[in-house]
C-alpha cells in the first residue's frame, strides 16, 4: 500500500476548499482518507494553509510521499521536512 498526502476537495461548485490527508494511492480523490492533516483555503486573501506538522512527520516516517502540489503548500506553511 502506497500511501500519498494529498488534496482531497470540499466546498461548492466555485468555491473550492481542500483538505489535506494520507490515504492510499489507489484511492479516488475523494474517497475515505487514513487521517486529515490539515487544510488549505484557496478562495481567503492570503491563501489559508493550516497543517498539523506532527502528523505530517508521523506520515513522512512511515513512508508517505506528498504530491508536489502538498509539498509546495507544506514548504509555503513552512512544514516542510
Amino acid at each position: 500500500m502506497a500511501v500519498k498526502l494529498r488534496l482531497t476537495r470540499m466546498g461548492s461548485k466555485k468555491r473550492p476548499f481542500y483538505r489535506i490527508v494520507a490515504m492510499d494511492s489507489a484511492t479516488r480523490r475523494d474517497g475515505r482518507a487514513l487521517d486529515y492533516i490539515g487544510h488549505y483555503n484557496p478562495m481567503a486573501n492570503p491563501a489559508e494553509v493550516v497543517v498539523d506538522a506532527e502528523k505530517v512527520a508521523q506520515w513522512i516516517e512511515r513512508g508517505a510521499q506528498p504530491t508536489d502540489t502538498v509539498a509546495a503548500l507544506l514548504r509555503k506553511a513552512g512544514k516542510s521536512n
